[in-house]
């Protein structure tokens, strides 16, 4: 089996060192191909008006000055163009891929991108969390130890094609977790979404981006009750984004004007 591996934290990310050593248990034939820089939050944005700079850092290691849909194209339709990846992993994204988190993650557009491109593709992503005096700790060892087990079982079970999986792994060492659940994509009770004003030296003003989320209950099934739960969650993301419920609506709608 043939491995491609990518992520959007950037080709030095901690992550994407785990996610290595997590397809080589799997496949002694594994090529990276991350972004040179991190890319999170760009979602399954790709590049068209810039062009793509590739760095070979050791071999089967490469680095891309793009996205990590990028990434991904210039794996299957470049580098690995004669012999193309039998699975496309992302990941191990720093920080969990939930809910709404989807949206945003470019974790999630490189597995997206390889189901694009007729690969069964996996999205891996490790939550972590915040102490009080604003340090992170990152549980590597929970996706380390359980994900080589969770993707053989994914593979031998089979993942259907315009879809993908979603895998990610709580907030807790890998002898804590409770188990594995199949999940639906859950939805936080509120977003607010902000700029944050700042300034810098000179007295310029300047912007952050923040996120107030808060989450008083969350749906019976869902990614967040899992990892809530400190189980590992497992969702089948598809690509076809089309409201089926919505289409018998629609269709009477427009069909009693006539259109």
């Amino acid at each position: 089996m043939r491995i491609l591996v990518t992520n959007d934290d950037g080709i030095h990310a901690p992550g994407l060192a785990v996610l290595e050593r997590i397809a080589k248990i799997l496949s002694d034939d594994v090529y990276v191909v991350a972004p040179e820089a991190d890319q999170s939050g760009v979602a399954h944005s790709l590049s068209l008006n810039d062009p793509l700079r590739l760095r070979k850092i050791s071999p089967r290691h490469f680095a891309v000055k793009g996205t990590p849909t990028d990434c991904v194209i210039m794996g299957v339709r470049s580098l690995m163009l004669d012999n193309p990846p039998d699975l496309v992993l992302s990941g191990v994204n720093r920080g969990h891929n939930i809910a709404e988190d989807v949206s945003y993650s470019g974790t999630i557009a490189g597995a997206m991108e390889g189901t694009f491109l007729g690969i069964p593709s996996i999205a891996l992503s490790q939550a972590y969390g915040h102490h009080e005096d604003q340090t992170t700790t990152e549980q590597w060892d929970c996706a380390e130890k359980h994900a080589p087990g969770l993707i053989k079982q994914i593979l031998k079970a089979g993942i259907d094609p315009n879809t993908f999986i979603n895998i990610n792994f709580p907030d807790c060492p890998a002898d804590k977790v409770e188990g594995t659940s199949v999940t639906v994509q859950g939805r936080r009770d509120a977003q607010t979404m902000k700029i944050e004003p700042r300034h810098d030296g000179r007295g310029n003003p300047y912007y952050w981006i923040a996120f107030e989320r808060f989450t008083s209950a969350v749906g019976a099934g869902t990614d967040l009750e899992a990892l809530r739960s400190n189980r590992i969650s497992v969702t089948p993301l598809r690509i076809n984004m089309t409201d089926e419920a919505s289409i018998a609506r629609y269709t009477q709608v427009f069909n009693s004007r006539g259109a």
